[in-house]
């Protein structure tokens, strides 16, 4: 039985093979003082621009299924987030939302806890 069933229609993807995770959710942006001397160079070494919709990931979610290209739903976002990013290994249960540079929307997003969604990989063909 798919725990899908449970969600707002927004967050529910209509296959059996879904994962759902209760997370911390905090934000961040493209800029040094947040990041590094590269802050619009990802850990995979892709480049972020302001618009792109994508999360970073605790990297115990890794081993979850929330690997490099997983598109996650996150409760309260609108849109697909894809996954393009890895957090600080000190951080478990967690994701960190790409604002771009806007460092206000960021911190008015502050830390939350919601629900996220993906689709199994595998089960993606």
């Amino acid at each position: 039985m798919s725990l899908t069933w449970l969600l707002t229609p927004s967050l529910a993807y209509s296959s059996e093979s879904s994962q759902v995770l209760q997370v911390k959710a905090s934000a961040y942006n493209s800029v040094a003082e947040q990041t590094n001397e590269q802050p619009a160079i990802a850990a995979w070494g892709d480049e972020l621009r302001p618009g792109m919709k994508v999360v970073a990931v605790s990297r115990d979610l890794l081993r979850d299924g929330l690997t490099y290209g997983t598109k996650v739903r996150i409760e309260g976002l609108k849109g697909l987030y894809v996954v393009m990013d890895k957090m600080n290994k000190r951080w478990s249960r967690k994701i960190d939302i790409y604002m771009g540079e806007n460092v206000e929307a960021a911190l008015e997003w502050g830390v939350r806890d919601v629900t996220i969604s993906w689709q199994d990989p595998a089960s993606e063909s």
